[in-house]
């Protein structure tokens, strides 16, 4: 019979045996909070449970909170209820209690949070500035079940606790499910701004002085647009003497046009954000410092899986949108923040190389998380190829299209030039073409020994001018 000394050496010997006989680069499966082997990187993740769309984007003080629609009690969707978590640099995120919890008004939808700095709504009680939740109240969720109503909330000490208004709703019923309500601020008129989806192609603009009453404004006719609106300003190709205005539906489907403190115009048709399976629901910040002047947004990477996680579901990465010109009209780009530079522990370059049919310089690279960043020529190539994790990106030159998990976009060359970025994190990849004219959003789930990097063509020889392969270290604390 073995010593405990003896049993606890054995036990040392045995796990160091089965690490040296786990074949290189297969990890070993883990269940440690945000170590799980399905658990993103540097995309954010609730702890445990469901989780949807991002709510209530704001800044305050240094630090961006993101709200988001969370289960306490579930891995699937039900009991819609304010999640919350904060960062100081969009990358490193701590995720608070929760927010704003049902009450017999219904469970809480979504909707975007306000600082009001003018205390427009008098629920100031201190020094610090109010943050005001507006949400929906999911009335057919409540016992007995009641119409969709709009109601509010205010924080007095940095979001770390809401006091849900009073007299809520301040929005009563409408049409449908009337849902999302978001709310900005619009300093020509001094007033504050609501975009409400009420039905199937409907959405509505509301004005408020005080946020807690409301006045119809307009309706914005939206084809086939449903739920989560979004609507922001935006300079020009960085002129901000010539503006435009975004007004979104849930799919990322917008149109680009004008708003003169009551009436949206739109001066396209219905255009696309994404060309991806994975990105619903997305927000925008409100009240990033003039100094900064972005306009960052986040999404709800809806759809993915994760088997046998303790949570449900993802965020994108946080992006910058700009407008700026094109052949085809005033365009919305997208771009991952400069923030994941914070991320980046080794960079490996190629310039000017030939890339010939069999050709792989990424061959000696392996991991899962990365940000690729290359300017190609396709030349004479029938297609160049990129693959990740056992994943292929294709872009085929005579069509001028990249494809990637299902779904495919026209790319259109820039003399003769393609550009691409990657993120990639252990269960989604990020495409943004062309400094993010196309923007590709997709979840998978790698074998996880994969841990593969390639690029390649097909029939013919391409150039790349430029290939940066930024290995990335994970955002959450190990």
């Amino acid at each position: 019979m073995l010593t405990p000394l003896a049993l606890l050496i054995s036990l040392f010997i045995a796990i160091a045996v089965a690490q040296a006989e786990r074949p290189k680069g297969i990890p070993a499966e883990v269940d440690r909070l945000y170590q799980e082997t399905h658990r993103p990187q540097f995309h954010f993740t609730p702890k445990k449970n469901w989780t949807n769309d991002p709510n209530g984007l704001v800044y305050y003080k240094g630090e961006y909170h993101l709200f988001f629609q969370h289960n306490p009690s579930g891995i699937n969707w039900g009991n819609m209820t304010w999640g919350h978590a904060v960062s100081k640099d969009l990358v490193h995120w701590e995720q608070l209690d929760h927010a704003i919890h049902p009450d017999p008004l219904g469970t809480i939808f979504s909707g975007s949070a306000v600082v009001d700095e003018h205390n427009t709504a008098g629920f100031q009680s201190g020094e610090e500035k109010v943050i005001v939740a507006i949400f929906t109240y999911a009335g057919e969720h409540a016992a007995p079940p009641k119409p969709f109503t709009q109601g509010i909330a205010y924080s007095n000490d940095r979001g770390r606790t809401f006091t849900k208004y009073e007299k809520n709703p301040v929005v009563g019923h409408i049409a449908a499910s009337n849902r999302d309500p978001k709310v900005i601020w619009h300093q020509p008129t001094g007033k504050w701004v609501m975009a409400l989806y009420l039905d199937r192609g409907r959405f509505a603009l509301l004005g408020s002085k005080n946020l807690m009453q409301w006045e119809r404004l307009s309706e914005v006719a939206f084809p086939d647009g449903h739920e989560c609106p979004e609507f922001f300003e935006l300079p020009v190709d960085g002129d901000r003497n010539n503006t435009r205005w975004v007004f979104w539906e849930g799919g990322g489907r917008h149109m680009i046009g004008r708003f003169d403190g009551t009436t949206f115009r739109p001066e396209t048709g219905v255009l696309p954000s994404e060309w991806g399976s994975n990105c619903y629901a997305g927000q925008t910040y409100n009240h990033i410092p003039e100094s900064d002047g972005r306009r960052i947004f986040i999404a709800w990477m809806s759809g993915g899986r994760y088997p046998g996680m303790p949570f449900n579901q993802q965020m994108t990465f946080p992006r910058e949108l700009a407008l700026r010109s094109t052949d085809e009209g005033i365009r919305l780009f997208a771009y991952p923040v400069r923030e994941i530079e914070k991320l980046y522990t080794k960079t490996h370059r190629w310039a000017d190389l030939a890339l010939r049919p069999g050709d792989n310089p990424l061959a000696s690279l392996e991991g899962e998380l990365w940000d690729l960043d290359a300017v190609i020529e396709p030349g004479k190539a029938a297609a160049v190829e990129w693959n990740v994790r056992g994943q292929t990106i294709r872009y085929d030159v005579a069509r001028k299209t990249l494809s990637c998990l299902g779904k495919s976009a026209t790319v259109e060359p820039a003399d003769g030039r393609i550009e691409l970025r990657l993120l990639v994190d252990r269960t989604s990849i990020e495409i943004f073409a062309n400094r993010g004219r196309i923007v590709m959003s997709s979840c998978f789930l790698p074998d996880v020994a994969n841990r593969s990097l390639g690029i390649g063509v097909q029939g013919g020889e391409a150039r790349i001018v430029s290939l940066a392969v930024r290995e990335l270290e994970s955002a959450w604390p190990w």
